[in-house]
């Protein structure tokens, strides 16, 4: 595994298991999976409603705490709530968070940055940090935080690499951690003729190749999996690297092509929508 050292010191792994739109039990087995593969960082989240899962793989796995980066994010509903942390740390059922991050730019986000930075002096987080906003958003968050942010959690893949972003985050010493790190599965984007050929000679995947791209590019990684045979092989990818004429190449793939997109309706129903956090098993 390699490390990436945040604007605090706390230093990250580039690369974890996804839990989202995993079930409760598709978490708890993909965590374990995972942690066996000699994966450390595990993201998930209030919303994806898996948390107490993921709270026994880590324990089932063997591990001591300490060894396992942990990262969850808060939901915007739960922004006001004082105990919002203390309700995520008895589900995760441990004492402290790694990294906790602002999920959605919705409802009173600067309400939820406080409470983040409050448990961060607390020590209750180790590191804190921001999903999917934009520019504008978070330069809100700029203007007001006591705590500087130290990742930002958004779409990034090789049909969306965010240059623009990336350079503005590096500015403000901050670093991208992308969700859909295989552009969501689209076979045109896994079976680009580019990969295909550098799987070929690298005697890896199309999927390693994406994957080991991000990791160079900088990149933190997140890939989701319930395969067992998937989540072992996306941590294969350490004992490779691409030239910088392949991460040339790579970079020419980009197309700004998202897909998600966020607007003022989601937005807006984000900051109503309450998951069902109390209720999982």
């Amino acid at each position: 595994m390699e490390y990436i050292t945040l604007n605090n010191g706390v230093k990250m792994p580039t690369e974890g298991i996804g839990t989202f739109l995993l079930t409760p039990d598709e978490a708890e087995s993909a965590v374990v999976s995972a942690l066996h593969s000699g994966a450390t960082l595990i993201d998930t989240a209030n919303a994806y409603v898996n948390e107490k899962a993921v709270g026994r793989a880590m324990k089932a796995s063997g591990l001591q705490r300490e060894e396992i980066f942990l990262e969850t994010k808060l939901w915007p509903s739960f922004y006001k709530d004082a105990d919002a942390i203390d309700k995520t740390l008895a589900r995760l059922d441990t004492d402290y968070i790694d990294l906790l991050l602002i999920h959605q730019p919705a409802g009173d986000y600067v309400a939820g940055y406080r409470q983040m930075e409050k448990a961060y002096k607390e020590g209750k987080v180790r590191a804190i940090g921001l999903s999917n906003f934009n520019i504008k958003q978070m330069e809100k968050i700029f203007s007001i935080c006591e705590v500087q942010p130290t990742v930002l959690q958004t779409e990034v893949h090789p049909y969306n690499q965010e240059p623009e972003l990336k350079a503005y985050l590096k500015a403000h010493g901050m670093v991208i951690q992308a969700w859909y790190p295989l552009g969501h599965a689209d076979k045109a984007l896994l079976n680009e003729p580019l990969f295909t050929s550098l799987a070929a000679k690298y005697d890896k995947s199309n999927a390693q190749i994406i994957l080991r791209w991000h990791v160079q590019a900088g990149n933190i990684v997140i890939p989701g999996s319930k395969n067992p045979d998937h989540i072992r092989d996306n941590f294969n990818i350490y004992d490779f690297a691409l030239t910088d004429e392949e991460m040339q190449q790579i970079a020419a793939l980009n197309k700004n092509k998202r897909y998600y997109e966020a607007n003022a309706a989601k937005l807006a129903a984000y900051a109503l929508m309450v998951p069902p956090v109390d209720k999982q098993k």
